[in-house]
């Protein structure tokens, strides 16, 4: 088939590469000068790097250079996957600096795409334009008169240089990953720098009590199974069980160790609740240098505030405060949007209050040919766009049993009830996955057939997930496609004895 797909960036360029090796015709369309979707020079923010490290980030049969830091920086993150491409020939479907404007049914599960060169035709479409393309900027009462005085308001994401907060007074609004990346780059050369926090969020130590590296309880199976799923198996049932009281208190003995090791309560900065409630907020690790800069006296963090209104040179918070600003950072998060869709489509696509309907956060039951991929953020995104691409390859192939319809949008329903419940509302509209990362590729896996041996996600429990000992997952699956062979029901979740073999020697 003709496939387009909308989005360049980790989702967008795996999707490409597995459905080239599967024998479609693929075009990736993507609106920025480079391939990398967060990761583009037109995104990347000063002090950007992943929240992840570097084997948990990496694409399952690419691993990232040697060379490179636990946590690499953007400019490398962009670099990676810019070989990624090229390897796996997915640079030669790329049309960049094309920005599609419309995408709309054309019957049959066809799809028209719409770019300034023109409209095309294709057979299916694949959004993966990512659920952080759109940055959400507060509008404050006097903006005007702040920027008419020589001031400027950004997004994140539009603040490239540092060089431009030199000898300035910056405000950085948010608490988020981002808000403290970009603010111990500021403050290395501003003349002030304060970030204005409406909430505080607990933060992972990237070494719990200096020692313990935080993917050897986060990253794994345990730490995922640490917050209640909607559906309890095995060693969950024990641990929101009899063995509640030690997973509560595995948690939140993390969150005494930040506290310590931050300096929190000193500073003033001790979130409210428990560590449990991470879930509830943002889960982020904390910026490298950010606390230290606080002790320093570097960075100014106001803690449960807001901006109520510019003017000329300043910026008075909520409580009457006045600081000066010549310079602000608006670090207050993503709208996720797809304004290219149709109206008919959103309304079949969107519930009432913005959600995305989304089957297995790619398939929305009610619009023939359309499929997402990224639209499952998570600690682990690369290697849940990988299973979502095999999966897409499944569907193309007529080789899928799913669930009818209704059935598809009561599951989707169940879905976004658990998580509002689960995470208190915050998952961006149903796309955001944490911390049920390996829990949607088991799923997501479990409808293929296919999933690595039990004894090596046995060893993920106790050791962080390798997305390298998936690699194989998809030759196997392209061999039974181009074999025309039937997939196992969904009730099989173990390979063939021969590709089991192959799996383990791989993964050690």
């Amino acid at each position: 088939m003709r496939i387009a797909i909308i989005g360049a960036g980790v989702a967008g360029l795996a999707t490409a590469k597995v459905l080239l090796q599967a024998g479609h015709r693929v075009t990736v369309f993507d609106k920025s000068p480079d391939v990398g979707g967060v990761w583009s020079r037109t995104r990347r923010y000063p002090g950007l790097t992943t929240q992840s490290p570097k084997a948990q980030y990496s694409l399952s049969d690419f691993p990232m250079p040697k060379d490179y830091p636990e946590w690499p920086t953007g400019a490398q993150i962009q670099s990676y996957l810019e070989a990624y491409a090229a390897e796996f020939a997915v640079d030669s479907t790329l049309r960049l600096n094309t920005e599609v404007t419309a995408a709309q049914v054309a019957g049959n599960g066809q799809w028209t795409v719409t770019t300034p060169d023109g409209t095309e035709l294709f057979d299916r479409l694949v959004v993966a334009n990512g659920v952080f393309c759109e940055p959400a900027v507060p509008e404050y009462p006097g903006l005007d008169a702040f920027t008419a005085a020589g001031g400027r308001l950004c997004a994140g994401n539009d603040f490239h240089d540092v060089e431009d907060a030199r000898d300035k007074h910056v405000l950085v609004v948010g608490y988020g990953k981002s808000a403290c990346d970009v603010s111990v780059a500021i403050s290395h050369v501003a003349a002030s720098t304060d970030v204005i926090a409406r909430q505080m969020l607990w933060k992972l130590p990237r070494k719990i009590g200096g020692l313990v590296n935080f993917k050897m309880l986060m990253l794994t199976r345990l730490g995922e199974a640490l917050f209640p799923y909607r559906r309890l198996r095995g060693f969950e049932k024990f641990l929101h069980g009899a063995g509640n009281r030690l997973r509560r208190g595995m948690l939140n003995s993390v969150g005494s160790v930040s506290v310590v090791q931050f300096g929190l309560r000193r500073h003033g900065l001790v979130p409210a609740g428990s560590m449990e409630d991470i879930v509830r907020g943002a889960i982020g690790l904390a910026t490298e240098g950010f606390f230290e800069a606080v002790a320093e006296g570097a960075v100014t963090v106001r803690r449960d505030r807001t901006i109520a209104r510019l003017c000329k040179g300043a910026a008075e918070l909520d409580d009457g405060t006045r600081l000066p600003a010549d310079l602000i950072v608006c670090a207050t998060g993503f709208r996720q949007d797809v304004p290219f869709l149709a109206e008919d489509a959103l309304r079949r696509l969107l519930d009432e209050r913005g959600n995305f309907l989304l089957y297995r956060q790619i398939l929305p039951a009610d619009i023939p040919g359309l499929y997402f991929n990224g639209y499952n953020s998570s600690f682990f995104s690369p290697l849940n766009a990988e299973v979502a691409a095999l999966w897409i390859a499944a569907h193309l192939a007529g080789a899928l049993d799913l669930p009818s319809a209704p059935e598809m949008r009561q599951a989707v329903a169940e879905q976004v009830a658990f998580m509002d419940t689960a995470t208190d509302g915050h998952h961006c509209h149903n796309t955001k996955i944490i911390p049920f990362s390996i829990h949607n590729v088991d799923e997501v896996l479990g409808d293929l057939g296919l999933n690595i041996k039990s004894r090596v996600r046995a060893s993920h429990w106790f050791n962080p997930v390798a997305p390298a000992a998936y690699r194989h997952l998809t030759p196997v699956l392209l061999e039974r496609l181009a074999g025309a062979e039937p997939l196992p029901s969904t009730a099989e979740l173990t390979l063939r004895a021969p590709e089991v073999e192959r799996l383990d020697a791989d993964a050690g």
